[in-house]
């Protein structure tokens, strides 16, 4: 079955920076594009980044744009997420999913900004 395991999540201060990590099994990783998606308390679903099968073309939110980059390994079934100069307003739960949001929600991972 498809399973997505994020991990990287932290607590760091504001303008610090963080890597996420998305671990993919039981999915066809290198045909399939990927999304990092973040929930804050009382917010619903957000989707922060999207990236192609071949990881030639990405897609920022706003407010992350020029801060945050989003990668994948196809070798390793890897996505990545750069988060550089972070904001308390990136706190939040950060997921992984397919682009079509095909896979079943995990934990994620918990992402703290705070002084």
């Amino acid at each position: 079955q498809v399973q997505l395991v994020e991990s990287g999540g932290a607590l760091v201060q504001p303008g610090g920076s963080l890597r996420l990590s998305c671990a993919a099994s039981g999915v066809i990783f290198s045909f399939t594009r990927m999304a990092w998606y973040r929930q804050a308390p009382g917010k619903q679903r957000e989707l922060v980044a999207t990236i192609t099968a071949a990881g030639d073309i990405t897609n920022y939110a706003d407010s992350v744009k020029g801060r945050f980059t989003i990668s994948r390994d196809n070798a390793r079934n890897t996505m990545y997420l750069q988060m550089n100069n972070l904001k308390p307003e990136d706190t939040a739960v950060y997921y992984c999913n397919t682009g079509r949001e095909s896979a079943n929600w995990g934990q994620g991972t918990q992402v703290t900004v705070s002084s």
